[in-house]
């Protein structure tokens, strides 16, 4: 149960940013109540805990204290301009409109930058929300310190983190998701036609996660990790488990049909069951060991190396590793055959990753094909090199996206200043707070929009909550506080799931807050709803008419990053399964990986439920699903690749460097068009390259060759790529045949 609860959440980010943030704000209350403190300052210094634990991200144990320290004073000079510019009201929203401004633009000094910034508005924010005067301020400052000191004992003592223990948990959370992905392509190996769908549904979902924790990993290696070299090392094996494990999952697929399933479309909308004929499970002695080696892979993956005792675990990795070896595979149909040499290399993937994790093994019990794995791991390590990435061209000006989402955010805050005092003159900084929300971490006209739907369904079933909560409260003060404390857990966790879910919390919270500060009423909960509505309405209008960055921009340049990287990781494993230069080409795989992450969530907003658009909708989610085919068989070319130079059984062949050029010429001419509608080129299409690689005398492929292994990847990607014509209003050449027949 653990394992599943740690896999839901990989490195318990969303647990432990929980528990930090509900702790500190704890601890203010305890720290606060033996002095007397009345409750609005009891609610300002709870509130600053959280402001203080929530806004700090830095990496560095270190840097997350200078921050801190920083926050302070930050913090003090906020609710002290706040406490002198209360009766000045032109000249407070003014100066409030010029906090939000330089709020924003401080994102651009990173992660510190970004911090200082949340808490001046925050605190800001805060002290309008108590109403803080001259009178009280030195009693609010106090509390303000108080909730500053409580957040740093949390953060440094109470629930501690460090980048290595992240990452140690993350690291777990892989190798759980792992099995748990080898555990479906069990259930998929015996499932009945009619749970087949299903099954498939469980595979792609546990796919995706198993994806989404190999790029968590990603984002914390190199300050989870001693040196560079050490945080490569490691990003490769990642990327190597998990395309061997993703890729083991297709050749189960395949080896249930007595034809080759049509994984083009597996990844595509609403597409059919892969499979043809009505399937039974196989009893024969090929498809038992199947299964008895899947079973002994799921043990594999699951066993931590600490764990590893006696000869069982030695005897079951030999074994599988034996399955490299063509000699070694059992007499079986073609596809049973390539799902055999997929536990062999998924088998290879797991001793490489515990190799990178937990250092050298005992090799006692190794067999020839586990020493020969062992070998190809420490020439590849040899050949790794530190390689820098190419620096980005860094937009200045108006271009650059923190300065034009501070003229955004400041125009639609002066919108929402306006708007919120024509409804209440009191309470009109929601209205602010939700335009500034609504611009946190979106990039484009149409994420903010989606962004203020989603924060004002949160707020309006917040509100119905409120309300009845509220009445079951009443005057008692320590319970509204502990349904403060529950809710504050809720928002952090589910804040990366869901925006409206979390926005639903935010507003039951503020519902308790108020009940502590006897200003509850249902008309203040009304109030809330509408100062959101006009909130939300403002940023909207200032995205739109402020500096626009329209959906369609971003996605076309997203769209663009993703084809040309496609292209990289497309020609460069080529080159190398050619007898070309080695490169470092799982790491061009995440990188296409991080890129079509980037594209899938800017198409969020088009692929919405609510848009209108509805053939749109399916064209864009149609390619995006057909990006995602086709970044499966680069990086399984990619991961293929990665064996030639130091494998003692897999030789390079020439010929693929012919089989692979029509791909680089169809991905450039898609990247042009997107770049250019007015481009010039068309798509080629034409016979299979296996077609192409028989005909040239060949004859079969052998199934042990490097040719064989990647003929099928090949094929789709060239399909795959061919395909993407089409949505994108791409030209296509017609065959030489079709022409010949009409003429």
């Amino acid at each position: 149960m653990w394992d599943r609860f740690a896999a839901s959440d990989p490195g318990l980010l969303r647990l432990t940013a929980g528990l930090r943030t509900v702790s500190a704000v704890a601890l203010a209350l305890v720290v606060l109540v033996p002095f007397g403190t009345e409750v609005t300052h009891m609610v300002a210094g709870a509130m600053t805990a959280m402001t203080a634990t929530f806004a700090i991200k830095d990496t560095l144990v270190r840097d997350q204290a200078i921050t801190l320290a920083l926050g302070l004073p930050v913090a003090l000079v906020a609710t002290s301009l706040a406490a002198l510019l209360a009766s000045q009201v032109i000249l407070g929203d003014l100066f409030f409109v010029a906090l939000i401004f330089g709020a924003v633009y401080c994102r651009r000094f990173g992660e510190r930058g970004t911090a200082l910034g949340l808490i001046g508005f925050q605190i800001y924010f805060l002290s309008l929300f108590v109403g803080v005067s001259t009178s009280t301020l030195p009693s609010l400052c106090l509390a303000l310190a108080a909730g500053f000191g409580c957040s740093a004992v949390v953060r440094f003592a109470v629930v501690p983190e460090t980048p290595q223990r992240v990452l140690a948990r993350l690291r777990d959370a892989f190798r759980t998701r792992v099995a748990q992905l080898v555990s479906i392509q069990i259930e998929l190996l015996d499932a009945e036609p009619g749970q087949l769908e299903k099954v498939l549904d469980d595979l792609r979902r546990r796919t995706a996660r198993l994806h989404e924790t190999a790029l968590m990993i990603q984002g914390r290696l190199e300050e989870g990790t001693q040196d560079a070299d050490k945080a490569a090392l490691l990003q490769r094996r990642i990327a190597d488990a998990e395309i061997a494990t993703e890729r083991l999952g297709m050749l189960l697929l395949n080896a249930r049909s007595a034809e080759r399933a049509d994984t083009l479309t597996l990844h595509l909308p609403h597409a059919p069951v892969p499979l043809t004929g009505d399937w039974r499970p196989a009893e024969d002695d090929a498809t038992i060991a199947l299964r008895r080696d899947l079973k002994a892979l799921h043990l594999l993956v699951s066993r931590p190396a600490s764990n590893d005792e006696g000869t069982a675990v030695a005897h079951i990795r030999n074994r599988l590793l034996g399955y490299r070896d063509e000699e070694r595979l059992p007499p079986a149909p073609a596809g049973i055959q390539d799902a055999f040499r997929g536990i062999g290399e998924a088998a290879r993937a797991v001793l490489g990753l515990r190799l990178a994790l937990d250092g050298p093994q005992d090799e006692s019990d190794d067999s020839p094909a586990t020493t020969r794995s062992r070998e190809e791991f420490d020439a590849e390590d040899i050949a790794l090199a530190s390689s820098e990435e190419p620096e980005e061209e860094e937009r200045t000006g108006l271009q650059r996206p923190t300065t034009r989402a501070a003229f955004q955010v400041s125009v639609g805050s002066v919108l929402a200043i306006i708007g919120g005092e024509l409804l209440s003159t009191q309470r009109w900084y929601w209205a602010v707070l939700t335009c500034w929300v609504v611009f946190l971490n979106t990039a484009s006209t149409g994420e903010i929009l989606v962004k203020g739907y989603r924060r004002l369904l949160g707020t309006l079933l917040g509100a119905v909550a409120g309300v009845v909560l509220a009445g079951l409260v009443g005057g008692r003060t320590w319970v509204a506080f502990a349904l403060v404390l529950v809710f504050i857990f809720a928002m952090f966790f589910t804040a990366p799931l869901s925006y409206a879910v979390m926005s639903f919390f935010v507003t039951a919270m503020l519902s308790m807050l108020y009940t502590l500060l006897n200003a509850y009423s249902f008309d203040v909960l009304v109030l809330r709803i509408e100062e959101t509505a006009i909130g939300a309405a403002c940023g909207v209008i200032a995205a739109v008419l402020v500096l626009p960055v329209h959906t369609d921009r971003r996605t076309d340049e997203l769209l663009g990053t993703v084809l040309d990287r496609l292209g990289d990781v497309a020609s460069a494993a080529v080159e190398q399964l050619s007898g070309g230069p080695a490169s470092d080409l799982l790491g061009k795989a995440r990188g296409l990986d991080t890129a079509l992450d980037e594209l899938r969530e800017s198409t969020n907003p088009l692929t919405y439920p609510i848009t209108p658009l509805r053939g749109r909708r399916q064209t864009v989610r149609y390619l995006v699903a057909l990006l995602e085919t086709c970044a499966y068989h680069a990086r399984a070319l990619a991961a293929t690749a990665e064996l030639v130079p130091h494998s003692k059984s897999v030789a390079a062949d020439p010929r693929l460097h012919r089989a692979g050029q029509r791909i680089a010429h169809n991905i450039e001419v898609l990247a042009a068009y997107v770049e250019n509608e007015r481009a010039e080129g068309e798509v080629r299409s034409g016979a299979s390259i296996a077609s192409t690689l028989r005909d040239n005398g060949s004859g079969n492929l052998p199934s042990g060759s490097v040719t064989f292994r990647v003929l099928r990847h090949l094929q789709r990607l060239d399909e795959g790529v061919v395909g993407l014509a089409r949505p994108l209003d791409v030209p296509v050449a017609e065959r030489a045949g079709s022409k010949a027949a009409r003429g």
